[in-house]
């Protein structure tokens, strides 16, 4: 086949049409409008560039449709370029989006975007998203707010700063009772909540989960708490590189209690190891430190019980 006419039919074949042909299903709520995340089971694929893109967040696979046909059936190109062929005409779903809004790219900064946000207030719409439907206690939330980590986002949601090593904003995760996202034009690097200079280091995949072990650990004084926000780029390795650099650092990998985060743990402590910093894994009983929190205050009917992580496993490097 000449190469023209491979061309044309990558224009004529997403790979969302191919993922959906092989059973995968979109997930709304993880996806954006240039990061679409589709799952079969454990497995995800992450679509990008307007479906003519893609990777798989727990491997460096990667590529266009043929390559993606390549990973899901384990084929030669040729058996793949005949799939996709046989694909010509099939139409993926069309995902109903949470937001419109975000087609129409903001002409201003990230900081100007950012500063046009009100920080969260008792009773505000992020507010009681966060107390209310995260549980997050009333005493984390003002120091997160302290710190200015949050604003307030549109419809009920909420924004988390992430920022680099010199405390410069460069994007925010973005949760909501029905919206999960990152900041247009945005870069994930890390949201740090805590003493940049901690000795302990807590790396978990979402701020809402940072912040829940926070609360669970009673915000340890002696801990720096971060987020990935779901991201393991270049620019985000870099940056936790430079953390697990520092003197007498103890990495603590504290990502999702399923494959995902067994996967971020695995880079973590390879990280560690370079580093010749000290790690362990900490595991949510649950799925993650939410959904841990939450069934802690179920248990306790909202009592605090500060400073310990009583139902957390752990697990040395090695």
């Amino acid at each position: 086949m000449e190469k023209t006419d491979l061309e044309k039919l990558k224009d004529e074949v997403s790979c969302a049409a191919v993922l959906e042909h092989e059973g995968y299903a979109l997930d709304v709520k993880e996806s954006t409008r240039k990061a679409m995340k589709y799952r079969r089971d454990a497995a995800i694929v992450i679509v990008t560039h307007g479906g003519k893109g893609w990777f798989d967040p727990l491997s460096e696979a990667k590529g266009d449709a043929f390559k993606l046909v390549e990973h899901l059936k384990s084929c030669s190109f040729v058996e793949a370029m005949n799939e996709v062929a046989e694909l010509v005409g099939f139409v993926a779903s069309a995902p109903v989006w949470q937001r419109t809004s975000r087609d129409r790219v903001s002409h201003r900064s990230i900081v100007e975007r950012w500063q046009a946000r009100r920080r969260p207030w008792r009773g505000s719409a992020a507010w009681r998203y966060l107390s209310g439907v995260r549980h997050l206690p009333e005493a984390l939330l003002c120091a997160a707010i302290a710190a200015n980590l949050l604003r307030e986002g549109p419809h009920g949601s909420m924004w988390a700063a992430h920022s680099d090593a010199d405390g410069a904003l460069t994007g925010w995760e973005e949760r909501g009772p029905d919206w999960r996202g990152f900041a247009t034009g945005g870069a994930k690097l890390l949201f740090r909540l805590g003493p940049r200079d901690a000795p302990r280091t807590c790396v978990t995949e979402a701020a809402i989960d940072a912040m829940s072990l926070a609360a669970l650990e009673g915000f340890r004084p002696d801990t720096l708490y971060l987020s990935t926000g779901g991201g393991w780029s270049p620019a985000t390795a870099a940056a936790l590189l430079a953390v697990a650099a520092r003197s007498g650092v103890h990495l603590v990998a504290a990502t999702d209690n399923n494959t995902q985060g067994d996967t971020y743990a695995g880079r973590l402590f390879a990280l560690a190891a370079e580093c010749g910093c000290d790690a362990e894994r900490l595991r949510p009983l649950t799925d993650d430190w939410n959904a841990d929190l939450k069934a802690k205050d179920e248990r306790v009917g909202g009592q605090d019980e500060r400073g310990r992580v009583p139902h957390a496993r752990r697990s040395r490097q090695g």
